[in-house]
């Protein structure tokens, strides 16, 4: 048993580094003069104090048992779309305060899920799903070609679909 154990960790180490240089190559390139980044929690900076959850399977299995709704936002780091959307949200008091009434997962990747894709693989997009699992393609943006799309300007609006995700939750179930 004690030589399984060890295998597997030698195994786990070599993973830890492989993940790593990647990320110090990719850096590197960039920009060397990059500040030295905060350590990154779950949360990427959309709002530290609020719980979020790490993985896809891991959101879907919240919302379906706590029956709250899920709100999923696809983005990335160096998106500055992503960045400015992500701005407007973390610093928006009223939905940081409606978003403790979610399951929440933000993303860096697209899932193998083509419902969280109806119309396309962009960034930034947010979607809701609600506790039987069905994404609401009812709850939209202003954008009829990225339906799911927000520019900084919609917060309010991305405000008003969050309440009615909650809304919605109310009359259904």
């Amino acid at each position: 048993a004690m030589e399984k154990s060890f295998v597997s960790m030698l195994l786990l180490l070599v993973a830890i580094s492989c993940a790593l240089a990647k990320d110090t190559g990719k850096k590197d390139s960039k920009d060397t003069t990059a500040k030295p980044k905060l350590p990154q929690t779950l949360s990427r900076g959309w709002g530290d104090q609020l719980i979020w959850t790490q993985t896809y399977e891991e959101a879907l299995f919240r919302a379906k048992h706590s029956q709250k709704p899920l709100m999923i936002i696809h983005h990335l780091e160096d998106c500055p779309h992503s960045q400015a959307l992500k701005k407007v949200f973390a610093e928006h008091k009223d939905i940081q305060k409606l978003a403790e009434k979610f399951i929440l997962l933000n993303l860096v990747y697209e899932t193998t899920d083509k419902n969280l894709a109806p119309d396309g693989q962009y960034v930034p997009r947010v979607l809701f799903i609600d506790p039987s699992l069905t994404v609401r393609a009812d709850i939209t943006g202003r954008y009829s070609n990225r339906l799911y799309a927000y520019e900084p300007s919609d917060i309010s609006l991305l405000y008003s679909n969050m309440q009615k995700a909650l809304k919605l939750l109310k009359t259904e179930l």
